[in-house]
């Protein structure tokens, strides 16, 4: 199979890359963008490795079989690095360590490629870092930078990058993957990958985990459990425990097994008091780590708040008499119900209950109290 296989519904986005892949000076830096879950890391990586592609025949590089397209889909290869913030944001330091890897020259292939992905995740002052070597890039270094959109990133980064927009791939097209490359059978497949609204990662973990499947049908359950505001603030702290849940589930395994690395690459005692050198790199660890659980934890409330926003879509199209299916089909007698008892105004009430709770916690705002203001907001 080709670099592309892993891309649904994105054919003019391969044709595309396709074209700069066969050329024989491709544009110096890149910018993919498109909604959560439409692959737009996946598409940079498998851009990177037609790029590096070993095919003499141009229009045959992205053959996927090769040892390059291998090794960079891998995420081995020596010529490309991915750049990735498990943070709130990148920082300076961060950008300048890449800006000086551009210089390096390609150890084996034609070109060196840097993925940034979230690149959305810059700061203005630490983008200019980078805009500089994006002016004036070495001639066999090529960027390539992800973001939701082009709004978010800076005009003047975006204006010296060729854009590749990609969509939400159709339902079909994300359950067929699902099959394929992660054996999942085809009901799961389509009902994942219908939930998940296209989102190919979430999709991925719900067809995976029964356990996550487990916590989206409680968020997705919660209104028909609304009576009053005693309900509204029990729902509101159960759904920052899940939340929190989620994120702790993801981190304390991988905390620990760096922790131990770390110590064992510094040969540390395996008892008594750490050096003042080994306990400066220990709290430098543990602070990374507690940026990134801070991170975790606001990645897992968004999307709580897109779980529950899919309820109210579901009522709404009911409401409005839509033909199109539903998101939670499956919840459709429990969605009818709610949707008589209520009107399309209210409705959209709600859903800007939800929108503006999705606001709030991009701030310093406590979680509980914004989750406890939204589902008083929900009845």
């Amino acid at each position: 199979m080709s670099v592309w296989s892993d891309l649904p519904g994105q054919t003019a986005v391969v044709e595309q890359l396709n074209r700069a892949a066969a050329a024989e000076r491709p544009n110096h830096a890149w910018l993919f963008t498109g909604p959560p879950g439409s692959g737009r890391s996946n598409a940079a990586r498998s851009f990177a490795a037609a790029l590096l592609c070993e095919q003499p025949d141009p229009a045959a590089r992205g053959c996927g079989e090769c040892h390059a397209c291998h090794t960079v889909l891998g995420g081995t290869n020596a010529d490309v690095s991915a750049m990735v913030t498990e943070n709130v944001s990148f920082t300076i330091r961060e950008v300048r360590d890449w800006v000086t890897k551009a210089q390096d020259k390609p150890s084996s292939g034609r070109w060196r490629v840097i993925i940034i992905e979230d690149a959305d995740r810059m700061a203005e002052r630490t983008t200019n870092v980078l805009l500089k070597a994006i002016e004036e890039p070495p001639p066999r270094t090529i960027w390539l930078l992800c973001a939701p959109s082009p709004a978010d990133v800076l005009v003047t980064i975006r204006s010296r990058c060729r854009p590749v927009g990609l969509r939400i791939p159709p339902v079909g097209d994300v359950a067929e993957l699902l099959v394929r490359r992660d054996g999942a059978t085809p009901e799961l497949a389509e009902f994942a990958a219908r939930v998940s609204q296209s989102h190919i990662g979430v999709a991925r973990r719900l067809a995976a985990d029964e356990d996550a499947r487990s916590r989206r049908d409680t968020i997705v359950r919660l209104p028909l459990r609304l009576r009053g505001v005693s309900d509204a603030v029990m729902a509101a702290g159960e759904l920052v425990e899940i939340s929190n849940a989620d994120a702790a589930a993801a981190s304390e395994q991988r905390n620990a097994a760096e922790r131990e690395a770390l110590l064992y690459s510094l040969g540390a005692p395996e008892k008594g008091t750490l050096p003042p050198a080994m306990r400066s790199q220990l709290k430098q660890l543990e602070d990374e780590q507690k940026r990134r659980a801070k991170r975790s934890v606001s990645d897992s409330l968004d999307r709580v708040m897109i779980d529950l926003t899919t309820f109210y879509r579901d009522v709404l199209a009911l409401q409005l008499g839509a033909s199109s299916d539903l998101v939670n089909e499956y919840l459709r007698p429990e969605l009818t119900s709610y949707a008589e008892q209520s009107t399309p105004e209210k409705t959209l009430e709600r859903l800007d209950a939800i929108a503006q709770t999705r606001k709030r916690l991009s701030t310093n705002v406590a979680p509980v109290l914004a989750m406890e203001a939204m589902a008083v907001g929900l009845l």
